[in-house]
């Protein structure tokens, strides 16, 4: 039987028309999902371990709030003409809050209740790391009944769990900052809406010293207004009662000069000038003068006496209208809000991690990368099979003919079959990018289901490298150098239990098949030959991978075609690019990839 060995090589312009640039889809969400599963489960943990460590390492704190209404003043030239309408702005209301949080009132409360001098008022609400871990460690010695194991306390000595902090000594000028510092960052002032009312909230250890608290910073506000006001009626009074002594004096002397003048029944005090004119003022000038010194002098007297009632009962413009009281539940931490936030936080985490691996992972694993970067097609794409590192089953599609894995190759199977060739596919050749991929045992089954179909089948193991096929086939010391009898001429095994036959690799290596010319001549032969058992229909041929060099895979250039296998997440696309180069470069004509072990079919390939 006449036989051309086709010498083609397809052209990249001709694979890339055969695919196209597709959108994302759900199966592609779905599969991302699906690949990065562990990346985002372990993200999550990791959140919820954080937040199982924060809730279980934070003290409860309570938060006491109080609220008083600031209340404007009518100034008192005001308060009798009529009904005036006076209101506080932003910047007024503004300026109370900062009165609030000024040290002043800090240092008025922290004197009232003795904080400085308070131990727990002055530990600190967030506990240091070390701390934290201390606390854990309680935690695990509570839980596990460790408290006694002398294991256990050697463990804590030699970290230093164990060594007692000796706290340090502080300079009452110290103390009194640490408290100031303590005070203000617990302290939180907020104006109620838009109203006069502002709320004062404390935020402690101890839900009694929270309360005890906010309503002595609510007393020393309103308390400090009315010093304030005291002190600056003190002040104007002091200087009215200054003032009043002036005009008392300047008041009397004007009025004994109008009795004087009246005494002596003329119209000069002092007498006549020497030009006989008069110089003196008048008696109504004199009784004028008097009279408006005697009217300021009682204005003043009036304006003193409001002062001296001030500084008796001063009357502040803010009032307590809501006490604080010990609030019965803690205000931090939240646990379920933070499980809540980290269920989220780890969730975007793992996803942003997924998206970054995933913009950096150049493996394969999925046909549009092969088809997109390298203008050829995917045949088919097998799920795993096999356990640990076993590299698949050779029988699969004999043990469960109609398992995912079987069906799947059924479909490769018709793809390569059906790829563009100038004439049916009866020589076929499939590689690998590494020697650890599935390709024995895709041959394996390949060459079965082509038997199972009524095709007399040959499969030749050319991987002289690394013969795994035969070894698998036919052990390690069986059948190597002894052909069976009845196929002694071309040194063909018939494989115990399997539908087709083998060319061990020892004969390959021998015959040195590896050269395009010598193969040639073997498939030649092997048409020629007349008998019977030599008529094959199809025969499969196990490359050598691309980690054996450029010069064994030039064999490939007298098949009808090449199927590169490409392991799921495992070959690199630069590694299955430098394949197709040396394919190409010597002129193999190549039929596609075919994807093994994987973990996250395309919606065409999971039907089982």
């Amino acid at each position: 039987m006449d036989r051309v060995f086709p010498h083609r090589w397809p052209a990249a312009a001709d694979q890339l028309a055969s695919g196209g640039q597709e959108f994302i889809g759900l199966s592609d969400i779905t599969g991302f999902f699906k690949r990065y599963i562990a990346t985002i489960i372990a993200a999550l943990a990791a959140a919820f371990l954080v937040a199982a460590f924060y809730n279980s390492t934070t003290d409860s704190v309570y938060t006491a709030s109080t609220q008083i209404l600031i209340e404007p003043r009518l100034p008192q030239h005001l308060q009798d003409g009529g009904e005036v309408t006076l209101s506080l702005d932003t910047a007024q209301i503004e300026s109370q809050i900062a009165v609030m949080q000024s040290e002043k009132i800090a240092a008025m409360v922290l004197g009232q209740l003795k904080l400085a001098d308070d131990p727990k008022f002055n530990q600190p609400q967030a506990p240091s790391l070390r701390d934290r871990f201390k606390k854990i460690g309680t935690i695990v010695i509570q839980a596990f009944g460790l408290k006694d194991s002398a294991l256990f306390s050697k463990v804590r000595k030699h970290v230093g769990l164990d060594v007692a902090e000796t706290p340090a000594t502080l300079s009452e000028y110290e103390r009194g900052r640490r408290a100031m510092s303590i005070f203000r960052d617990g302290l939180d002032v907020r104006r109620v809406g838009v109203s006069y009312a502002i709320d004062i909230s404390f935020t402690a250890l101890d839900p009694e010293a929270a309360a005890s608290i906010a309503n002595a910073t609510a007393d020393a506000f309103v308390r400090e207004q009315i010093d304030t006001k005291a002190e600056a009626a003190k002040e104007g009074g002091a200087w009215l009662e200054t003032r009043l002594e002036q005009l008392r004096t300047q008041m009397n002397k004007a009025m004994a000069k109008a009795q004087e003048f009246r005494s002596r029944h003329d119209y000069s005090v002092s007498g006549e000038g020497g030009d006989g004119t008069n110089s003196e003022p008048t008696l109504e000038e004199l009784e004028t003068t008097a009279e408006t010194y005697q009217k300021m002098y009682e204005s003043f007297l009036q304006a003193y006496t409001n002062s001296v009632s001030q500084q008796s009962y001063p009357v502040a413009d803010a009032r307590v209208i809501t006490a604080a009281t010990a609030p019965l539940s803690p205000s931090a931490p939240r646990p379920k809000l933070i499980l809540a936030f980290a269920a989220v936080a780890g969730l975007i985490l793992g996803i942003g991690l997924s998206f970054v691996r995933h913009t950096f992972d150049w493996t394969i694993k999925s046909p549009r990368l092969i088809r997109d970067n390298l203008g050829i097609e995917c045949v088919g794409e097998l799920p795993h099979i096999g356990k640990g590192r076993e590299t698949g089953r050779v029988d699969e599609v004999l043990r469960r003919p109609h398992s995912r894995y079987s069906h799947s190759l059924r479909k490769a199977r018709t793809e390569i079959s059906l790829s563009e060739t100038d004439h049916p596919i009866k020589f076929l050749g499939l590689t690998a990018a590494s020697d650890d991929s599935a390709k024995s045992s895709v041959i394996s089954n390949l060459a079965t289901l082509y038997s199972m179909s009524g095709l007399k089948t040959l499969v030749i193991d050319a991987d002289v490298r690394q013969p795994t096929l035969t070894m698998r086939l036919l052990g390690p010391l069986r059948g190597l150098d002894r052909p069976c009898h009845d196929l002694v001429r071309l040194n063909i095994i018939s494989t115990p239990g399997r539908p087709f036959d083998l060319l061990p690799s020892s004969v390959v290596k021998t015959k040195n098949l590896l050269v395009p010319d010598n193969m040639e001549a073997f498939l030649s032969d092997l048409a020629a030959c007349d008998l019977a058992a030599y008529a094959y229909d199809i025969v499969i041929l196990d490359l050598p991978t691309l980690a054996s060099g450029p010069d064994m895979l030039k064999v490939g250039s007298i098949l009808d075609g090449v199927v590169m296998v490409a392991e799921w997440g495992k070959t690199h696309l630069e590694t299955l690019r430098g394949l197709t180069r040396t394919l190409q470069t010597s002129r193999t004509p190549i039929l596609g990839v075919l994807l093994t072990r994987v973990r996250a079919m395309t919606s065409a390939n999971r039907k089982a």
